[in-house]
């Protein structure tokens, strides 16, 4: 029996146990081997809060124990087939963590797997890989965790470098910080800790040209949180993809690094749980955009837990009889068509009216002021403006706007993401108004984008009224004051003229332009 792309092959739960949090994901997994996030659920435990000493404390595993039973009720009532539970830094390291994984095995029924530091390393790049945008170009990924930090040094194409060291913030707090705020000379120490431990990844780092930090997890998510909230960075919703200059970082270094901890408490987007442990992280984070040097910091929401349902995939695809031939190494491209798969596209329709999209888009890009950037997301906003039918016919565009805006979309940052999916609510009927909510609440600058976009898309969709691809050539004459559309059509026209010149409104606002649309005889080959 063959299961639907769009119908769930297993549901799994990844937990990731890490010194300062519990971290778990619910996901479904599809026969392509894509996985939708199905629940979350984040719990802070503070294993090493009295530094990272031999044992854990009993408190210390009271509350580990307590998380896990949280997790695990929220994996039954989600009917969960399979739980994965990785231990990090902390458990693996105590001399007791033995007796913490058999207490869980015991009373609460989580298997846990101590994984080693290599391990670890390996599959946080692979969800950094899955998560984020890289190219070519050789990237430093790092990891902050409470007891190590995990350094990847690569590509796209492959790594080059990956361990996991003993560098994580509450070891580096229990071990160095003494004073509140820390003290400059405390800085010069760790500094010269990091010097010390990172002489590798440095010397790899030059050796490779790298540019650009790409972070994961709470500590580095919680420094771009505070970053974009002073730079008026759009980040409500996710910090995938969320990039920041190294001056960017460097000036709220050096506001921060003086606060103490009230002042600290005073930043909304600071984690109250890290006030105590954060600034090593800020003094590692500034070593290494200095020592390397860096010009980038980007964010990825990636992080162990994906790593950990990646290598199960990967490593269960002929158990699970996955197809994983659709899975795109970009994964802008990846996640767009996981979507557009999921909601039972309407393929050919979309296609077709994407491909009428990219000629119009080539035509009027140095008239409308349009980027190669703006060309990319028209093309995904054309593939997906009609899976709003996945929900009813009914307003399928107001619901295509909320599959794109709320799907996870990796590989694209939170504005990006906004475009698409208000480029493909305006393909039909309406055109782009400050009454609309979604709509009002973008940037001026954003709005305009939408604008010109949703003008080509309308007038793209229009031209396969019919969803019968009845349209077989496009020819465009852009002339000082008119737009003349040629079209070529397998059968009668009519209904394709009619369904286009009803959203030709925007483009000839935008261009101060008439369209006008004429049918041409194609001469058939003689054979």
């Amino acid at each position: 029996m063959t299961t639907s792309p769009s119908q769930p092959t297993k549901r799994i739960a990844a937990i990731d146990l890490g010194t300062n949090s519990f971290h778990a994901v619910l996901v479904d997994i599809y026969p392509d081997g894509s996985f939708r996030t199905v629940n979350k659920l984040k719990e802070m435990v503070s294993l090493a809060e009295k530094g990272m000493e031999d044992r854990l404390s009993r408190q210390a595993m009271d509350r580990g124990l307590e998380a896990l039973k949280r997790i695990k009720f929220l994996c039954d009532s989600h009917n969960v087939e399979q739980i994965l539970a990785y231990a990090t830094s902390a458990i693996r390291e105590a001399k007791n963590g033995g007796d913490f994984i058999k207490e869980a095995g015991d009373e609460i029924g989580i298997r846990i797997r101590a994984i080693s530091g290599e391990m670890e390393a390996e599959m946080i790049g692979l969800a950094i890989k899955h998560s984020v945008v890289i190219e070519d170009e050789m990237v430093l990924m790092i990891d902050i965790g409470g007891g190590s930090v995990e350094f990847i040094i690569g590509n796209r194409e492959d790594f080059v470098y990956y361990n996991s060291l003993k560098l994580g913030v509450a070891r580096m707090a229990a071990a160095f910080v003494d004073s509140d705020p820390i003290e400059v000379d405390t800085i010069k120490k760790l500094k010269n800790h990091y010097s010390n431990s990172l002489t590798e990844v440095i010397e790899l780092a030059k050796q490779h040209g790298v540019k650009t930090i790409i972070g994961s997890s709470g500590t580095m998510e919680n420094i771009a949180e505070m970053i974009a909230g002073r730079n008026d960075i759009t980040a409500a919703r996710t910090l995938n993809e969320l990039t920041f200059k190294k001056d960017s970082f460097i000036d709220f270094y050096h506001e921060f690094i003086k606060l103490d901890k009230k002042g600290r408490l005073k930043e909304k987007n600071l984690e109250e749980k890290r006030v105590d442990i954060i600034n090593p992280g800020m003094v590692l984070l500034k070593f290494l955009v200095e020592d390397c040097p860096i010009e980038n910091i980007k964010i990825s929401e990636g992080a162990l837990r994906e790593g950990m349902i990646i290598n199960y995939i990967n490593n269960k695809k002929e158990e699970l009889h996955l197809d994983l031939v659709a899975n795109f190494e970009n994964p802008r491209q990846r996640s767009v068509y996981e979507l557009l798969r999921k909601c039972n596209w309407a393929k050919n329709h979309s296609k077709h009216v994407a491909g009428f999209a990219m000629q119009i888009f080539d035509v009027f890009k140095k008239e409308m002021d349009l980027k190669e950037q703006d060309r990319e997301l028209l093309e995904y906003a054309s593939l997906m403006h009609d899976i709003g039918y996945y929900i009813s016919y009914r307003k399928h565009h107001k619901h295509a706007l909320y599959l794109i805006k709320y799907s996870d979309l990796l590989g694209f940052n939170e504005d990006e993401i906004n475009i698409m999916a208000n480029v493909a609510r305006y393909h039909r009927k309406s055109t782009p108004h400050k009454r609309h909510k979604p709509y009002k609440k973008l940037s001026k600058k954003l709005r305009r984008r939408v604008k010109k976009l949703s003008a080509i898309l309308r007038l793209a969709d229009g031209l396969d009224r019919s969803h019968y691809q009845n349209v077989k050539k496009l020819e465009i004459n852009n002339t000082s004051d008119k737009i003349n559309l040629l079209i070529s059509t397998h059968s009668d026209p009519e209904l394709e003229i009619w369904g286009a010149l009803r959203k030709t409104d925007l483009l000839e606002k935008m261009t101060g332009k008439q369209v006008e649309i004429f049918q041409i005889e194609t001469k058939e080959e003689v054979i």
